[in-house]
């Protein structure tokens, strides 16, 4: 019940800001949710023995948010990926247990590209077309709802035994056979300039990364010793919980 009465709180919240909200309201709560994802990943990080981030990742990650849109938008991301990565690199050269130094600059490296990187499309998505930032969020979460009932129902084959046992192929293909519809009609009755071969293909291919998005997600917590990333939504954990299949799905959009 915890989880139906969160998604239905969350649900007018996200299509307000996605369908009707100015353009700066949908940057400010892109960092936020961002910034959200990040603090329980440095959690999740911290189980690992590596220590804390510190503020470099946070600093490093709104930097990459907040860069203005240009034809050199993607340089500018790779460039401070790579000084953010390279001044945590230097800086565990400096400390006393090296290992966990390296480890934590590694794990800063691939939290900007994980969380902030991902992050990263959503207002490009919103500013292309609502609708596209629209199709990206909801697609998986339509999908997790047909993996949910039907693998629960009829789930016989583990799909990663050691990293989600409780995921099977069965949910897995109601997951992508849910989306597939979904998707194809939303996109046909919103953006009608999008093939209808272009849309299955698309809503293909989002919905087997977002499952994949999944599945990674899955493994850091099971690395990490957690169940969950975080308590900040009942019913779903936390917020990386909620939207690990969605980092995945909103570059491939």
């Amino acid at each position: 019940m915890k989880r139906v009465l969160t998604a239905l709180a969350m649900i007018p919240v996200v299509l307000y800001v996605v369908l009707w909200a100015p353009a700066w309201a949908v940057a400010g709560v892109t960092a936020l949710v961002a910034l959200l994802c990040y603090y329980e990943y440095c959690g999740m990080v911290a189980a690992y023995g590596a220590g804390t981030l510190g503020p470099l990742g946070y600093a490093a990650g709104l930097l990459i948010l907040l860069l203005p849109q240009s034809a050199g938008l993607p340089q500018s991301v790779s460039l401070v990926m790579l000084a953010a990565a390279l001044m945590a690199v230097g800086l565990a050269l400096g400390a006393d247990d090296l290992r966990a130094a390296v480890l934590r600059a590694a794990f800063l490296a691939l939290g900007l590209l994980y969380i902030f990187g991902c992050w990263r499309f959503a207002p490009l998505l919103r500013a292309e077309n609502r609708y596209w930032l629209l199709y990206a969020l909801s697609l998986n979460w339509i999908g997790d709802i047909g993996a949910y009932y039907v693998g629960r129902r009829f789930g016989r084959h583990k799909l990663a035994p050691v990293v989600s046992p409780g995921k099977s192929w069965e949910g897995a293909a109601a997951s992508l056979g849910v989306s597939l519809l979904f998707g194809f009609f939303l996109l046909r009755w919103a953006i009608p300039t999008v093939p209808p071969g272009v849309a299955l293909a698309l809503t293909a291919a989002a919905n087997v990364a977002g499952q994949f998005g999944d599945l990674c997600e899955s493994g850091l917590k099971r690395g990490a010793g957690v169940k969950d990333s975080g308590s900040l939504l009942p019913g779903h954990g936390g917020m990386l919980d909620r939207v690990d299949s969605t980092l995945f799905t909103l570059p491939v959009v």
